[in-house]
């Protein structure tokens, strides 16, 4: 169907013409940004609307204000693994629940240093509990979950190792050096500011990931 162009106001007299899909993703990606840049404090109907250069009317018709915005926002959160973690498509996890761990590990760590928002989502996970922030840390990590099921299919951890347990130890201390690095560039004396910080990182990781696995 043929979509007829609206036009929406900014900085004044200065008109805009964007279909109706556009300015929904224009809405969308600058609510998404505000809140990685802000967070709730700063996450208002007005100020989204001055960010993606629209009148604040057109959030309530599209998204149902505030809270429709944050289901947008979880929904697109629960594709984040999907889209940033590349799918086995040619024999890249090879042979054993190790060589899973081992790459699963490394791209969640580079993924996950590559997005502010989910950065702060997992800070708030642990200082915030709010249903806002609930809402958009079970999105997450629902969406891991069924990624590593799907990956692992009929890979199976040694025997003796309780994986659960394990990777969650493992993720946790992923994220937490990667937050420690958005906020002091460091942890426990340990710097993370270059590639070859993070380097000597993905090397630890590594090799703990194959002490235990395999």
């Amino acid at each position: 169907m043929l979509q007829i162009p609206e036009v929406t106001a900014q900085q004044g007299s200065v008109a805009k013409v964007r279909s109706r899909a556009g300015t929904e993703r224009a809405i969308f990606l600058a609510a998404r940004a505000l809140l990685a840049e802000q967070g709730f404090q700063g996450f208002g109907i007005n100020a989204v609307a001055r960010r993606a250069g629209c009148d604040k009317q057109l959030i309530y018709r599209y998204y149902g204000g505030l809270d429709g915005l944050i289901e947008a926002i979880g929904a697109d959160l629960g594709t984040w693994v999907k889209d940033r973690i590349p799918e086995d498509t040619g024999g890249m996890f090879l042979l054993t629940y190790g060589d899973l761990m081992e790459k699963l590990s490394i791209y969640f760590m580079e993924a996950l240093r590559d997005d502010p928002l989910v950065c702060k989502i997992v800070a708030w996970e642990v200082s915030q509990d709010t249903p806002q922030v609930r809402r958009l840390s079970e999105a997450r990590t629902k969406a891991l979950g069924k990624w590593l099921d799907k990956m692992r299919g009929s890979l199976t951890p040694p025997k003796g190792v309780d994986a659960a347990t394990t990777n969650a130890l493992l993720f946790a201390a992923i994220q937490h050096l990667v937050i420690s690095a958005a906020v002091s560039g460091q942890f426990a004396g340990m710097a993370l500011k270059t590639e070859k910080d993070w380097d000597k990182v993905g090397n630890a990781l590594r090799r703990l990931v194959r002490a235990i696995y395999g």
